[in-house]
């Protein structure tokens, strides 16, 4: 998996020290671990975690500007402890209203090292951080008209919010929520997914 994961890192062409890269394993071998009782992700093959998860949460980072990041609907931490991995001086919250996923992020976090992260045990909609993150960043959470609502008070204008997405949004896309323009999208390559990856960036205006 550790090769695997230096492959990736260098396709990518993303930078890591030999620590973070042994930690982006560790985070892998964390939830094969407690995903046998907390049902984390449907992925179990060390192999399809690598590019299905890892690899595939960490093709943003280049595209990505962040002072303070929120990863919404954190889940299992992807994106936010990957991306916080490989960047420690980024602040990174990670907002969940599960209580069980809430409890793995504390203990990966803990377990890693992170003093970079934070953990929301909330809902979106209901999290009024202070500071406020000046960017937040959503994988695979719910349409973007849905997300630009859930983010949309506590992001501050000029904010941005980075969307990965599959294929097939132009519809989501003329249909975003008043106050949030369409930035950019970048086609992303995720080395070992066969599938076709977007990243699209929305600005609070």
């Amino acid at each position: 998996m550790h090769a695997a994961i230096e492959r990736g890192l260098a396709a990518l062409g993303l930078e890591a020290s030999p620590d973070a890269a042994a930690r982006l394993a560790q985070y892998l071998d964390l939830i094969q671990r407690w995903n046998r009782v907390y049902n984390l992700t449907a992925i179990t093959d060390p192999a399809e975690m690598v590019s299905k998860h890892l690899l595939d949460s960490l093709a943003c980072l280049p595209h990505l500007e962040a002072a303070r990041l929120a990863d919404v609907g954190s889940g299992a931490g992807l994106p936010g402890i990957p991306i916080a991995i490989l960047r420690p001086r980024l602040p990174v919250a990670l907002v969940e209203s599960s209580g069980k996923k809430a409890r793995f992020l504390r203990t990966a976090s803990r377990d890693l090292g992170l003093e970079n992260v934070t953990v929301a045990e909330t809902r979106i909609e209901r999290w009024r951080p202070e500071p406020a993150p000046d960017a937040a960043v959503a994988r695979a959470l719910a349409p973007l008209p849905e997300l630009c609502a859930l983010v949309q008070p506590w992001l501050p204008r000029g904010g941005r919010l980075y969307a990965l997405k599959g294929p097939r949004a132009e519809q989501e896309l003329g249909a975003l929520s008043a106050g949030f323009e369409l930035e950019r999208s970048h086609r992303l390559e995720v080395p070992g997914l066969d599938a076709e990856r977007w990243l699209h960036v929305l600005r609070r205006t």
